[in-house]
């Protein structure tokens, strides 16, 4: 798919925020879409204050904005991780965070509802190698949906199944400017590492990699549907908080399915895949009214209930075992 077939198929609800950040991918994403919808789109810059050429940053973005008649809201934040955090998810955190406070001017005004982003085909790529470098299931490989709700917003992914150097063609071709990110070129980010050295050989050895590891990662997202459906229809024959004999009834990999939905849909936790299998060890091995159970699981703990197993993330909970 091209850069122009990509846009013909994008039809947000409008009015529609564009997330900006100055570089070719979002330049290319703003310019189209207010070209398109003129007096229907404004751009969201999220300056991170992570390195000392985010100002420059900034000012890039608003004079652009400018020549194209479109409001610019700008959040300032500090996207510094913490000991232990990974520095892109702690910045992606923020972004999201920044994007909802940003709408929320535009939803007292008109309902803004629309916020595209504009990652693209080679991003995608990476997702996908980033999730089977970490061991990751379904929902991992699935990578980045096209249309997704967060905080009462729905993102659009419209040109992710565009190559990065088709975007910039159609920018160069027009003689748009954009930025370059210094910190797109640091090999300390996994990323980075695979953008320079993986995706050039993927290139030579699979030309159409693009294209099918997007079909990959749409395979494995209708199956993680399917698997989150069976895992609430689990959830309501054994209850929530899930019962421990109804449980051991089930087979240890639909165990398994069922837990981490509750995890994630009840308490906001992504166990790890030791987490979970110590999880699963210790409910097949809880046979008797005095066997306890307890674990530690993300932020939280998972424990025996009586008939149940429970959850809590701060001082365990003093109700007797029954």
């Amino acid at each position: 798919m091209n850069f122009d077939q990509a846009m013909a198929a994008f039809e947000p609800a409008l009015p529609l925020a564009v997330a900006y950040s100055g570089g070719a991918d979002s330049t290319a994403l703003l310019v189209a879409c207010a070209a398109r919808w003129p007096g229907q789109v404004e751009a969201f810059h999220v300056h991170h204050g992570l390195q000392a050429a985010a100002d420059d940053f900034e000012r890039h973005c608003a004079a652009v904005c400018e020549r194209l008649g479109v409001p610019l809201r700008v959040q300032r934040i500090d996207a510094r991780h913490t000991p232990g955090e990974s520095p892109e998810d702690a910045a992606r955190r923020a972004r999201y965070a920044s994007f909802a406070a940003l709408a929320t001017v535009g939803r007292e005004q008109g309902a803004l509802e629309s916020i595209a982003l504009g990652q693209h085909a080679d991003d995608q790529v990476e997702t996908v190698v980033l999730a089977l470098s970490r061991g990751a299931g379904l929902a991992g490989l699935a990578a980045m949906p096209p249309v997704m709700e967060r905080d009462g917003l729905r993102y659009h992914r419209p040109l992710l199944g565009v190559p990065a150097a088709e975007i910039r063609a159609w920018l160069t071709a027009r003689e748009v400017p954009w930025i370059e990110d210094p910190s797109n070129a640091d090999p300390r980010y996994t990323r980075n590492r695979i953008r320079a050295e993986l995706l050039p050989a993927l290139e030579r050895a699979f030309p159409q990699f693009r294209a099918t590891f997007a079909r990959s990662a749409r395979h494995a997202a209708q199956a993680q549907v399917l698997l989150a459906e069976l895992a609430q229809q689990d959830l309501a024959s054994v209850g929530s908080p899930p019962d421990i004999k109804a449980l051991q009834q089930m087979s240890r990999a639909r165990q398994a399915n069922l837990l981490r939905h509750w995890l994630l849909q009840a308490h906001g936790c992504t166990p790890s895949t030791v987490q979970l299998d110590e999880l699963l060890d210790q409910i097949a091995a809880c046979t008797t009214r005095g066997h306890g159970l307890h674990i530690k699981l993300g932020a939280g703990f998972v424990e025996r209930q009586g008939p149940v197993l429970g959850w809590y993330n701060s001082a365990p909970p003093t109700k007797p075992l029954r």
